[in-house]
């Protein structure tokens, strides 16, 4: 019989300490881990830069799709592992689902692997 994989709610920013700071524990870890995978795929890496990017730092899932050359469902499939994971959230509008970058949680996840990034 397979495993369980634990269940961890990924859905708010990771709040640890940087991993710089002292050996992590499992949990920290496990919650790093599950944000970095949803972010290990070039077309949510493309997602994530196109959002940031947009004129009004949110973009429709129809417009997101014919940028990427994507089916839809594709692109929908992409954005909600990155919502499951916290960095991006939607909203409706109308017929359309509109996108946006939690900066919060990049912000979070940028300090977690180093406090000392992109400080002036």
């Amino acid at each position: 019989m397979p495993k369980a994989l634990p269940v961890v709610d990924v859905s708010a920013p990771i709040c640890c300490a940087p991993v710089s700071a002292a050996p992590v524990t499992d949990d920290a870890a496990l919650e790093l881990a599950l944000r970095l995978k949803a972010l290990a795929d070039p077309v949510r890496i493309k997602l994530v830069s196109m959002l940031l990017t947009a004129d009004t730092r949110e973009a429709c899932t129809c417009d997101l799709a014919t940028a990427l050359g994507l089916a839809e469902s594709t692109v929908s499939h992409h954005l909600g592992q990155l919502r499951k994971a916290g960095m991006v959230e939607s909203t409706r509008h109308g017929m359309n689902v509109h996108h946006s970058v939690r900066a919060d949680a990049l912000d979070a996840l940028r300090a977690v692997l180093d406090p000392n990034c992109c400080k002036d």
